[in-house]
């Protein structure tokens, strides 16, 4: 945790007790949650006030909700709660929501742009069983929020609901729950929300088509297909996902990120429950109960932890690249900064056995390592790749052997003749232990060579465009070469990573398309696009089963971003069967800079698993840049996504393994992913 500088508000609602319907039975750890989440803020980070809203059961005793002047959570209060803190706090305050109770789907009141017969998600107040509309329903959640965040507040959400009452909970808000209402309802008095009906749709469609950098952070119990459990803690009923959150708080120490913060929560409720995955959403770097913002790099999470056997779960698979052989680092579980080699816990190597989502890594000894096991393996705790499997590892030829003249393979003076072989020395010395590039005499990737006007060169056959490259007498300048060819390295991995013949490949439909929403010819694929041309990206789920994409951007730059998807930045989003998306506006652009004015490749990929997966830490910033700084933003609509964020946790087989024949039929890994791309090139 950072250190407090702003006043905190906090809007607790738990909800044990609903009035009697036909869909949403009472529960029994709601308001248990709620006053988990009360005592840990009032211990730690003294909020200025706090609104508690919690419907205990009436006949269970309940000796704290008797002390407590309780507020019930019925439709008007928690509204009135909202209004409250938007009008209470000021600007840079923090705002933190915790709802703990049933999240629905119910028959959409908003057809214009929901469609006929489809669906709202929402929040469910213990008031549901009115004959009148008691929902708050996405659509107005949406306007709730964009209040809190245009006044200029820092806002959090956590999301812990249920849909199936009992021992389950299910999904909330912005997702849909098992059980649908279909009860015809009236429209919203939209006069409860001060706004009116057209003002709240317009505030839902901006918020989907253009995130904000102040949106709020969301972390959610789980996805739309699945469920969220609340089971015992300590002799007490909980949520799994609220009692993992306050748990990770107290141990996580100082500097926690959202990210880091779910990454734990993620791996240690999938150990348990295989079938509930949390989601996060919104600025995920944001230190938690602050307003600042960590400067991450790139890293996967450690899953299950397997002590006996020295081995660890990894997050990541061979959807995003990882080979036998691949070796990385694993620091503690709240480290931000990989630079400092002391903190390293552990050092580990993939094997063989790599799915298409995770793998197993082994833990190596001091001899393989030169470390031993320094600490304790947490799960979700960061894993950083130290060097690159066999096959992604690129080779590189110090070239010093150019002639004087004036050809272009010559360089102009005796000067550079004589100091070229004492500039190339000093590239490889900087190439030692870099675990991405290694030194060959042929069979190169890459050429370095000194060029005509001093500076260090870069080829493939021909110099790269859209380098800028260093001179050989500027400081560090080897070093720079050695990070750019690293760079290099890792963007053309990406590049290179291909699974479009899986069968999957029939699944999705993936093309450009105007700005009236009809494809491009061939799909915008191999094409001369404009400067400053306006596009959709349309991706539609052909299959009748949910796949989780991601679509990154690989920009002439050298940059690898992520689009936000209907608003969503995430570390996937899950494509219901048969449904389709348009992502965009997309403003192309030709990046700023010496070297662009021609255009180059830019290209447009999308991966699609069947298990949940995260490609967030395949991205790059443009070259040159250091990894605090954030993205190129002109292709996600002017928006800069923020890069190097943590790899979000991917849970293991929980502690006890049902009953399963000895021979087992083992999905074919590279058929439970697939990657489709469109490269085309940006003129003037």
């Amino acid at each position: 945790m950072t250190e407090q500088t702003s006043n905190i508000y906090a809007l607790l609602i738990g909800i044990n007790h609903y009035e009697p319907n036909l869909h949403y039975r009472s529960l029994n750890g709601a308001v248990g949650d709620i006053n988990l989440v009360d005592d840990y803020l009032k211990e730690t980070v003294n909020p200025k006030r706090i609104w508690k809203l919690t419907a205990p059961n009436p006949d269970v005793s309940d000796v704290r909700a008797s002390q407590e002047a309780n507020i019930l959570p019925t439709y008007e209060n928690i509204l009135k709660a909202f209004n409250e803190i938007t009008e209470t706090a000021q600007r840079d305050d923090l705002v933190y929501i915790h709802y703990s109770g049933h999240g629905g789907r119910a028959i959409t009141t908003y057809e214009e742009i929901k469609g006929k017969g489809q669906y709202d998600e929402a929040i469910v107040p213990m008031d549901i069983g009115n004959e009148e509309d008691r929902y708050i329903r996405d659509v107005e959640m949406t306007t709730l929020l964009q209040r809190m965040t245009d006044k200029g507040l820092i806002v959090t959400v956590i999301l812990d609901s249920c849909h199936s009452g009992g021992a389950t909970r299910g999904d909330v808000a912005i997702r849909s729950g098992e059980e649908d209402d279909s009860t015809p309802r009236s429209p919203v008095s939209s006069g409860i929300l001060g706004e009116s009906r057209e003002k709240l749709i317009e505030t839902w469609k901006k918020a989907v088509e253009e995130p904000q950098d102040r949106d709020p952070v969301v972390l959610a119990a789980c996805r739309a297909t699945e469920f969220a459990y609340e089971a015992p803690f300590e002799g007490k009923k909980h949520g799994a996902l609220t009692y993992w959150m306050i748990d990770t708080l107290k141990s996580g120490g100082s500097g926690l990120t959202f990210k880091s913060l779910s990454d734990r929560v993620t791996t240690k409720i999938q150990s348990k429950f295989r079938d509930q995955l949390p989601m996060l959403q919104g600025q995920d770097t944001r230190f938690i109960f602050g307003s600042g913002r960590a400067s991450v790099q790139y890293a996967v999470t450690v899953g299950k932890v397997d002590k006996n056997n020295k081995r660890v779960t990894l997050n990541a698979g061979m959807a995003q690249g990882l080979r036998s052989g691949t070796r990385l680092a694993i620091y503690p579980l709240n480290t931000i900064d990989f630079a400092d080699k002391q903190k390293r816990i552990a050092i580990v190597e993939v094997t063989e056995d790599i799915q298409a989502s995770s793998a197993l890594a082994k833990i190596l000894d001091i001899e393989e390592a030169g470390i031993g096991l320094k600490g304790e393996l947490e799960e979700g705790a960061p894993a950083t790749i130290l060097s690159a499997p066999p096959d992604l590892v690129r080779r590189v030829r110090l070239f010093g052997e150019k002639k004087l003249g004036d050809k272009d393979n010559e360089l102009p003076t005796q000067e550079l003749v004589d100091n070229q072989q004492v500039a190339l020395a000093a590239v490889r010395k900087a190439l030692e232990e870099n675990g991405w590039v290694v030194e060959v005499q042929e069979g190169e990737h890459y050429q370095v060579a000194i060029g005509k006007d001093g500076e260090y060169e870069i080829c493939t056959g021909m110099p790269l465009k859209n380098l800028k490259p260093p001179m050989i007498d500027a400081p560090d300048a080897p070093k720079a070469v050695v990070e750019r060819l690293i760079h290099l390295a890792k963007y053309q991995a990406v590049q290179e990573l291909d699974n479009s013949n899986s069968e999957l490949r029939d699944s999705l439909e993936f093309e450009l398309c105007d700005l009236n929403k009809q494809p491009l010819p061939d799909g915008g694929k191999d094409s001369i696009r404009s400067h400053d041309e306006r596009v959709h990206l349309r991706v539609k789920n052909a299959s009748n089963q949910p796949l989780n994409i991601a679509v990154l951007d690989l920009a002439p730059d050298w940059a690898i971003a992520q689009f936000p998807i209907l608003g969503q930045e995430s570390s996937f989003f899950q494509l219901a069967g048969g449904q389709e998306v348009f992502i965009g506006r997309i403003r192309l652009v030709i990046p700023e800079g010496e070297g662009y004015e021609q255009g180059a490749p830019e290209t447009f990929k999308l991966f699609a698993t069947r298990g949940p997966a995260d490609f967030r830490w395949l991205k790059l910033p443009p070259i040159d840049q250091s990894i605090a700084k954030k993205g190129r933003g002109e292709a996600t609509r002017g928006i800069e996504s923020p890069l190097g964020k943590l790899l979000q946790a991917v849970g293991e087989d929980p502690d006890t393994e049902p009953s399963m024949p000895r021979a087992v039929l083992e999905p074919d890994p590279s058929a439970e992913f697939v990657t489709k791309q469109i490269q085309f090139t940006i003129k003037h």
